[in-house]
């Protein structure tokens, strides 16, 4: 497929205006294909002569084309673009009648049937340039149009779509006609849809799912309402201009490969949010998170989209900065930056620091295939967190009219960077441009090291060593040891704002026992300490008083072992001494994760692995006996999450499943059942009986991953060898199967098994990748690479692969990503030059 490049998208741009789109579609062809016929009504531009361009689509069959009533020879077609060829200035109107394919990728229009009640259910997913899988489009993001939608489904289907449907009988669904949106912002969710609706300030709101979730989805409603009106209502306090569309529906769709997308009116979530077991008071805060971000994208996005995919973080950072302080200031979840911090910075931190790294904002996005690797780390959390920096020095006040000034001369329209900073500085004296150029244009995370000075007088100084470029306001949280108890708490003495780089050393008066860089979180850099306060806080973390606190300091001692600069296992000692008394949910989750999933899986040797998962069940065993008076059951149901994925053993988590329950709780869910029979699995203590066993029990599609997950697991050649063949020789495996098996291939348990595997990935991916394209390409990548295999060997074998095999872009960033943390795993074990 030819992708759209920057050049293209600028002279086509250039060339029309792109009014309105009819577009009908048929979803009653067949279990493979649906039909599409689209009339596109356009404008050349009177300063043009007569000239070419083309329409992107992707058929089955293309079955007929006509230009201004003249037929076009649908042979034309080179791959994914149609010539139109001596277009004169004036209004145009274009008629294309084709037959698509459905996915089950998950990209264009994807098609599921649930295992668990036969329904089937289909929807849109035509980000960044999918819509030509759906029907025929100039699908670039400034050419914004109108667009009628009309759709034939089966007769008990429901149609959702961006505006409000109607049913006109006999399966005809008509939408109402949108305002300008850009193409990959249409959507269309069609099947026997769960629906639960009210109204909200004279706007219909809908909550879908499929109708086997219904039992899942009920108990819930309220408390999505709850979260949806209490952000709208908040965005309407921020933001000058009103909710621009006609409705707001929320639809939980199957096997999304994202968290949710924005479209306009029909925002679309994996329906994994729909929660079948028992989750933590932290998960239901990150889909009220998602739940804000989307919405902020009605504004950032969709009334005002970006101009081309460079300036991508126009979308995705602000809605990101905005879903997690709107969540904080309108919901009941006040703590959502501790969550930001512990899990999403350290996911912008990591992405900056490899090789794909590249700016917020970059100069130059060449074509789609590029952008498309962008949404990522630095898109998402670094451009967030860079918006919490700018917000900390420019003042809210100023930022937010700054933003009203960009909705008011770019509503409906299409904007850039460049556009962006002429609306902040319309409304500050502050040198925005140059702020921008320090925060958006550049790459890597700058470092801040404290030194701490004794005075003739007694007092002291704070002097911070900057390495990096960009200017920071911080605070420094000064505290000291209250000895009152045995506890040993840090008491906070006083913080100060410090701005870098520094004039002059900072007053700190007499010496604290803790000093701490970056106290509340409000900048983007990696910070260590000195001597005296990093003795400190490793004695004593779980007193700092405050869990934003705790996140800095956990952030920090992560970032110092993937730098080297603290041994793994003396991060393993400290979470052994302090998670036990951790009481916020998203520090221990985040923890815990880090250590057993990159410290004991990746940074120590395979003989000190043993002893790593020891300590991780012992202390996963101390968190269960410390919440056995049932007043902390998402504490404890992470701690259950945990230590059955760190077993060694079979013997307890065997006993719990046979049982049904935990002793003293919880009782065994789908989600905590599949998770023993995976660790199971891996352990060698079950068999293909018992997963068939279980899938009876629990058939629907989330069992089916379960089951796919167990069975790749399992430690036994065969299972290998069909794990292998279905996720890399077939193409029966929809995305979320795909994933499934992939996560059940590898283990560090099974390293002789697997050994032969490893040489072939690297070829079997390319191919799989480059025959099914980037949501594969992106799935094989992450989930299907050996990441167990820490050695020299892979990593040569890996970059032979980049250098001659000539991957997909999806997969070659995914690979290079992860060779660049392999390295990083070798350099830790000391087994690669620093």
């Amino acid at each position: 497929m030819s992708v759209l490049t920057r050049d293209e998208a600028q002279t086509r741009a250039r060339l029309l205006d792109v009014h309105h789109y009819t577009i009908d579609l048929d979803l009653t062809a067949g279990d493979a294909t649906f039909d599409s016929r689209t009339v596109i009504r356009f404008t050349v531009r009177a300063d043009q002569d007569a000239t070419d361009t083309f329409v992107e689509v992707r058929p089955a069959e293309l079955r007929s084309v006509t230009l201004d009533g003249q037929p076009l020879d649908p042979e034309t077609l080179d791959e994914n673009r149609l010539p139109l060829k001596n277009l004169t200035p004036g209004e145009h109107e274009l008629r294309v009648d084709a037959a698509m394919r459905y996915s089950r990728t998950g990209e264009g229009m994807h098609r599921f049937t649930d295992p668990t009640d036969g329904e089937t259910y289909v929807y849109t997913q035509l980000f960044m340039d999918d819509v030509q899988r759906v029907f025929a489009a100039f699908d670039q993001p400034d050419l914004k149009a109108v667009f009628d939608l009309t759709v034939t489904a089966p007769e008990n289907w429901t149609v959702l779509a961006n505006s409000l449907t109607e049913h006109l009988g006999e399966g005809r669904w008509q939408a109402a006609p949108t305002p300008l949106i850009s193409t990959y912002l249409v959507a269309v969710a069609a099947g026997p849809w769960h629906s639960v609706r009210t109204e909200h300030r004279g706007l219909p709101f809908g909550i879908h799912c499929r109708r086997s979730l219904a039992p899942h989805l009920d108990p819930d409603a309220d408390e999505l309402f709850e979260i949806t009106k209490q952000c709208y209502d908040r965005y309407h306090e921020k933001f000058e201009e009103p909710y621009p569309f006609d409705s707001y529906d929320q639809a939980f769709v199957p096997e999304f490969n994202a968290g949710a997308m924005e479209n306009p009116g029909l925002v679309t979530f994996r329906d994994e949010f729909v929660y079948r077991s028992a989750v933590t008071d932290t998960e239901r805060q990150t889909r009220a998170m998602v739940i804000a971000h989307e919405m902020a994208h009605m504004w950032f996005g969709d009334l005002v989209t970006l101009k081309w995919w460079d300036d991508i973080w126009l979308n995705e950072s602000f809605a990101e900065y905005m879903g997690y302080q709107t969540l904080t200031e309108a919901t009941r979840f006040t703590g959502t930056w501790t969550d930001f911090g512990v899990i999403r910075k350290a996911w912008g931190y990591d992405a900056d620091q490899r090789p794909s790294t590249h700016p917020v904002a970059p100069d130059k996005v060449d074509d789609t295939a590029a952008a498309l690797l962008n949404f990522d780390g630095i898109s998402y959390a670094k451009g967030a967190s860079a918006l919490r920096q700018l917000v900390t020095w420019l003042g809210e006040k100023d930022f937010l009219a700054g933003i009203n000034t960009h909705f008011a001369r770019h509503r409906f329209a299409n904007a850039t960077l460049a556009d962006f900073i002429d609306s902040l500085a319309a409304n500050t004296d502050r040198d925005v441009n140059a702020w921008a150029d320090a925060w958006l244009r550049t790459t890597g995370v700058d470092t801040l090291r404290p030194t701490v000075t004794r005075g003739d007088e007694g007092t002291y100084t704070l002097t911070v060593d900057h390495t990096g470029s960009r200017p920071h306001r911080i605070a420094v949280g000064l505290y000291d040891e209250d000895v009152a108890d045995e506890s040993r708490h840090l008491v906070l003495r006083r913080r100060l704002d410090l701005d870098i780089p520094q004039t002059e050393p900072l007053p700190l008066g007499k010496h604290p026992a803790f000093l701490l860089l970056n106290d509340s979180d409000l900048t983007y850099a990696k910070i260590r300490f000195d001597t005296d306060s990093f003795n400190t806080v490793r004695a004593n973390l779980c007193g700092l008083p405050d869990p934003l606190t705790r996140a800095v300091v956990w952030n920090a001692l992560r970032d110092a072992v993937r730098d080297g600069d603290l041994p793994p296992a003396a991060y393993l000692d400290t979470a052994r001494t302090h998670l036990p008394h951790e009481t916020d949910l998203a520090l221990v989750q985040g923890v815990l994760a880090f250590a057993a999933t990159q410290v004991a899986d990746r940074y120590l040797a395979p003989e000190d692995r043993p002893a790593a998962l020891a300590t991780l069940t012992s202390l996963c065993r101390d968190l269960i006996r410390r919440t056995e008076d049932g007043d902390h059951p998402g504490l404890r149901l992470i701690a259950v999450r945990h230590f059955i994925d760190v077993a060694a053993q079979p013997d307890t988590i065997s006993a719990w499943f046979s049982e049904g329950t935990v002793p003293g709780g919880p009782e065994l869910d789908p989600e905590l059942r599949w998770r023993i029979l995976g660790r199971l699995a891996v352990l060698g203590a079950i068999d293909e009986a018992v997963i068939e066993a279980e899938l009876i029990q629990d058939p629907s599609a989330t069992g089916q991953e379960g089951a796919a997950r167990c069975r790749a697991a399992l430690p036994d050649p065969q299972a290998k060898a069909a794990a292998w063949e279905a996720m890399f020789s077939g193409d029966d495996l929809s995305n979320y199967l795909f994933t499934a098996t992939a996560q059940g291939f590898w283990q560090p348990e099974q390293t002789d098994l697997v050994r032969r595997y490893v040489p072939r990935y690297y070829q079997d991916a390319v191919a799989v990748a480059a025959r099914r394209g980037p949501a594969i390409a992106d799935a094989a990548g992450r989930w299907a690479f050996p990441a167990h295999a820490v050695d020299a060997d892979t990593l040569d074998l890996g970059e032979a692969c980049l250098r001659d095999a000539d991957p997909i872009p999806a997969l070659r960033r995914k690979l290079a990503d992860q060779l660049d943390d392999l390295t990083r795993a070798l350099r830790v074990r000391g087994e690669q030059p620093q």
